[in-house]
């Protein structure tokens, strides 16, 4: 098999090595995310700025499905292959692909069915860029195919030791993204449904670029036709691990969508400061959620190999790494958050809400890359219920407090963007405790009965 197991050296510098691609890659996604936004809002209007950013949580809850999933399978060819089954490795990653494109499909339609009414009425966006955020939201759905499809294949890139490859195809489809944004916003004037499109068909590039790499550089994952199967122990094993994980993911999305139905209640002044805040703080959190995946495949092959020993040590050096690269950004995105914002072509009405969010937010999260990275720890070793637990316990606060005090004399609209020091102080304590239990912990005779 290609690629090196990440089980002998210091676990630091395989750690950032593994990280550095998926960083950078989850680096691009953000900027072509934003560089997306920012010419709609200034070759559209803020209208259509506000319709692209609230389908936002939306959006995140069909990918969430598609991550969750696909990290599952990740884990699962990463625990074998760390115990170097090859028959094992193909199997799960054969009916991971399958899966993962079905689940796909189901996703498009729904996407495509269901636009309408949940914009209209679970999320009460204002009637003004209602018909906006719809035509959005059905021509990106078309594109929720593709990503499914690109997930399952970056997972199981991931899952062999080889993250650098995730980051040529994200440049691939970033660049056209931003490319194809200009001609269809910039240029042609399509509004919204140019951004959609331009969504769509760098996806699709994206996951045609992870196809073609695969089959060519690891002979183990060239599959024909007739060994895509369901199997059904892989796909049950593959879900016992990422559903959980998406759980999580969803519950995160679930949270977000009240929030974010408490912002449009303010109208689309306060939508579209909302949206762009919410870009820059996913830039904060790139470093822990990068590390978060790092040391779940860190973890699975450490555990296959046997090697506990090695994963708390990772573990705590993740952490660590985490906060300081999160200070660096955040510190950064605090001296410069005017600049930042005037980007974006805001109203003035617009940036009054916008400054003071990202100022706080970047100060909040900080608390996020404290623990959001252990997660990794719990996935790589089977307990990837337990993200779902602090995800819910997380989510639930800052929603109470949201609602709690968005029209008192206490914060008032602020809470919106200061709820998460209350929620991600939650997870912070329940996930320490969970790790210092050392209840995560799995034995080796354990993993090759999974396997």
């Amino acid at each position: 098999m290609n690629g090196k197991p990440m089980t002998e050296g210091q676990p630091w510098k395989h750690i950032i090595k593994f990280a550095f691609p998926v960083l950078i890659g989850s680096l691009l996604q953000q900027l072509y995310n934003t560089v997306d936004t920012i010419i709609v809002g200034r070759y559209a209007s803020e209208e259509a700025l506000s319709a692209v950013g609230t389908t936002g949580t939306i959006t995140f809850f069909f990918l969430a499905i598609a991550m969750g999933i696909s990290s599952g399978n990740g884990v699962v060819i990463a625990q074998n292959y760390g115990i170097g089954d090859e028959k094992a490795v193909r199997k799960n990653a054969s009916a991971g692909i399958l899966f993962l494109m079905l689940l796909g499909a189901i996703a498009t339609v729904l996407g495509i069915v269901f636009a309408y009414p949940v914009f209209k009425y679970l999320m009460a966006v204002p009637g003004e860029i209602l018909p906006l955020t719809v035509q959005y939201f059905m021509v990106y759905s078309v594109g929720l195919l593709f990503q499914y499809g690109y997930n399952s294949l970056s997972a199981i890139l991931r899952a062999v030791g080889d993250s650098s490859a995730t980051l040529y195809f994200l440049l691939i489809s970033s660049v056209a993204n931003v490319a194809l944004d200009l001609l269809f916003v910039a240029a042609f004037k399509w509004g919204v449904i140019g951004a959609a499109v331009a969504t769509v068909i760098s996806q699709f590039g994206a996951l045609a670029a992870a196809f073609v790499y695969m089959r060519a550089k690891y002979p183990i994952f060239v599959f024909k036709m007739s060994e895509y199967k369901l199997d059904k122990a892989a796909i049950m094993q593959t879900v016992k691990i990422g559903f959980p994980i998406s759980l999580q993911l969803i519950i995160v999305s679930v949270g977000l969508t009240f929030i974010q139905r408490a912002v449009n209640e303010f109208g689309k002044v306060m939508t579209a400061s909302f949206t762009v805040g919410n870009r820059i703080e996913q830039y904060i959190n790139l470093p822990c959620n990068a590390l978060q995946t790092t040391l779940a495949t860190f973890t699975g092959q450490n555990i296959g190999a046997n090697r506990l020993d090695r994963v708390k040590k990772g573990a705590k050096q993740t952490v660590l790494i985490s906060l300081v690269t999160t200070i660096v950004i955040s510190t950064l995105i605090w001296v410069f958050a005017d600049k930042i914002a005037g980007l974006f072509e805001l109203s003035e009405a617009s940036m009054v809400y916008c400054l003071p969010h990202i100022k706080t937010v970047a100060i909040v999260n900080l608390v996020l890359s404290m623990y959001v990275p252990l997660f990794g720890v719990f996935q790589g070793t089977g307990h990837s219920g337990f993200p779902t637990i602090v995800a819910t316990s997380a989510l639930s606060v800052r929603v109470f407090v949201t609602y709690l005090l968005r029209y008192s004399s206490f914060l008032g609209y602020q809470i919106i963007w200061w709820n998460g020091l209350f929620g991600f102080g939650m997870g912070f304590m329940v996930t320490w405790s969970f790790y210092i239990s050392g209840k995560w912990q799995i034995k080796d005779s354990e993993v090759h009965k999974q396997s």
